[in-house]
C-alpha cells in the first residue's frame, strides 16, 4: 500500500499555480493571479485513493506563490526561465532551465523571490485524490 511516507518527494506545487482552496486533486483550483496552468492529463493512481496530475504552468515575471503544502509528490521540471523555491529543510535553491526537481509530500514551500523573467514548467503531482491539493502552510 502506498502512503505519504511512501512518497519520497513532492515538488513546487505553489509554483505550478495551485492555489490554496478546498478543491480536491479531483476538483483542480483555479491559478492566482501571475500563473496559468495547462492541464496536459489526469489519470486515477498509481495506487487507489491518489491521482497523478500533469501540467504545463507559466510564471509571469513578478508574480509570487504564498506557502502551501500538497497531499503528495509534486515533481516538475523548469523548461524555460527561473525560479526561486524555498522548501522546509533544505537550502533555498535557484532552479533555471534544464532543471528538475522535487518536494516531500507535505512539506511546506512557497514560490521564493519573485524572477525578474517569465517561467515555464513542466509539473507532474501525484496527490491523495480527496484531499485539497494544496492548503496554507
Amino acid at each position: 500500500m502506498l502512503t505519504r511516507r511512501g512518497f519520497a518527494s513532492c515538488a513546487v506545487c505553489a509554483i505550478a499555480g495551485f492555489a490554496a482552496t478546498d478543491a480536491s486533486a479531483a476538483e483542480t483550483p483555479p491559478a492566482p493571479p501571475g500563473l496559468s496552468r495547462k492541464m496536459l492529463s489526469k489519470l486515477d493512481g498509481p495506487t487507489p485513493g491518489y491521482v497523478t496530475i500533469i501540467a504545463e504552468v507559466e510564471i509571469e515575471a513578478g508574480a509570487s506563490v504564498a506557502r502551501h503544502t500538497h497531499p503528495g509528490i509534486e515533481s516538475t521540471y523548469v523548461i524555460d526561465g527561473n525560479l526561486e523555491i524555498p522548501i522546509d529543510g533544505q537550502p533555498t535553491r535557484i532552479y533555471k532551465s534544464g532543471d528538475g526537481f522535487q518536494i516531500p509530500a507535505g512539506t511546506p514551500h512557497a514560490g521564493g523571490k519573485p524572477s525578474a523573467t517569465k517561467s515555464k514548467l513542466i509539473v507532474n503531482y501525484i496527490v491523495e485524490k480527496d484531499k485539497p491539493l494544496a492548503s496554507p502552510a
